[in-house]
């Protein structure tokens, strides 16, 4: 069942919850995916298989939230995450970031260590509006943002995906590769070596960023980004069975 949850922001973002012991497991999806995604779903069947406390969401402009995605960043979707841990799930949670979830998770992680019991990333993205849109844009792109506030760029999952201006300048608020990023849990990275949108060298280079006690990056050789392969989901479930407790 679908419920949906009023944000401090004013924002009515959907979600799905299944009840269980703890510590819960929260997915955070990627950049204009939504809760109705492979790994999401299997996840939370994972999750129920084993009596795990489970949330998904979308955020606001995604899958059943309201609003239009093209008026979203990155601190929106931080403060919807945020707001979905706080009201709908007790005591420290397991995130599983896939993409864009993964820079979101090391947000809350920066905010709100005392709220996560471990995290799984799958090919995060952290910074990408600023490593990979704003990085890979040319002279013609970046002034067309500047002067029109948005420009269109072609995509592999569909329609073109609408970059704004507010996002590229959000995103830079909300860098985690530029300061110090403790982690001081668990984390274990997941990363394909196929992955045309998130480069092995993002991954090396966050591993090389992040500190922590517990720190493991995991390189699938011909993973897309995608890492929907039975294969791969079945690293994403023991990715999280190390975290949680024994």
């Amino acid at each position: 069942m679908t419920d949906f949850l009023e944000t401090p922001q004013g924002r009515r973002i959907a979600y799905n919850r299944i009840a269980g012991q703890g510590p819960g497991v929260v997915f955070l999806g990627g950049f204009r995916s939504d809760m109705q995604g492979t790994k999401a779903i299997w996840l939370e069947e994972w999750a129920r298989a084993r009596g795990q406390a489970f949330l998904r969401f979308d955020y606001s402009g995604h899958g059943q939230s309201d609003g239009r995605f093209e008026e979203g960043c990155i601190g929106d979707w931080f403060a919807d995450a945020l707001a979905a841990i706080e009201a709908l799930t007790e005591g420290p949670q397991i995130l599983v970031g896939s993409s864009m979830g993964g820079w979101i998770s090391l947000l809350i992680a920066r905010h709100a260590p005392e709220r996560i019991a471990g995290l799984v990333t799958i090919a995060a993205a952290p910074d990408f509006t600023e490593q990979g849109f704003w990085a890979e844009f040319g002279p013609v792109e970046r002034e067309a943002l500047i002067r029109e506030g948005h420009v269109a760029i072609p995509s592999d999952y569909g329609d073109p995906y609408v970059i704004t201006r507010r996002l590229i300048e959000d995103g830079r608020n909300h860098l985690v590769l530029q300061s110090p990023l403790e982690l001081p849990f668990p984390v274990r990275f997941l990363q394909g070596t196929a992955d045309l949108d998130v480069p092995v060298a993002w991954a090396l280079g966050l591993l090389d960023h992040a500190s922590g006690m517990d720190l493991r990056l995991t390189l699938v050789k011909a993973a897309d980004h995608r890492f929907s392969s039975p294969e791969c989901l079945a690293l994403v479930g023991t990715a999280v069975s190390e975290l949680l407790p024994r």
